[in-house]
């Protein structure tokens, strides 16, 4: 008998590791996920990170997505991931995350810098906004922000791009 949760294809998806000009990397709170909208250390926090649309090359698109929910556009590709890394859903959340149509992601990361003002950084300009806050952290600390289910993922970030850190 086959498991249909392993009949589900991977969503391709782009993420972003942004640094500051002082080597720190941004993180934003999901508006989703519990803990919004609560103090700083509550709620999950991530990288920027979305869908690849049709026709659609990677560095585009990750650039388009870094725009969409953050208002950055001052930004330099300094490099990314070799690799395409994959992650699955936790069981709660396969059927009912991207209306049921993937088991998890598998994504293409970029390291970018941030060359804009703090003032660019916009959460406000996608409705319903993804994210309620952010914050700039030393990338070591990555896989510490409460990152959830994908932290093997910010683990393997770490080691890629700490070459853009200092």
């Amino acid at each position: 008998m086959t498991d249909p949760v392993t009949e589900l294809p991977y969503r391709p998806n782009v993420g972003a590791v942004i640094f500051n000009p002082r080597g720190l990397v941004f993180v934003a709170r999901r508006t989703d996920m519990p803990g919004a909208g609560g103090g700083p250390e509550e709620g999950v926090w991530q990288c920027p990170q979305g869908g690849i649309d049709e026709d659609e090359n990677p560095e585009a698109a990750v650039l388009r997505e870094v725009q969409e929910e953050t208002g950055m556009d001052r930004l330099t590709l300094l490099g990314s991931c070799p690799d395409w890394l994959t992650y699955d859903l936790p069981p709660e959340l396969i059927g009912k995350a991207f209306k049921g149509r993937y088991r998890g992601q598998t994504q293409k990361w970029f390291a970018l810098r941030f060359e804009g003002e703090e003032a660019d950084i916009r959460l406000d300009l996608q409705h319903p906004a993804e994210f309620d806050a952010w914050r700039w952290v030393p990338l070591a600390s990555l896989p510490l922000c409460n990152v959830g289910f994908k932290k093997p993922v910010y683990e393997r970030l770490v080691l890629e791009f700490s070459r853009f850190s200092g």
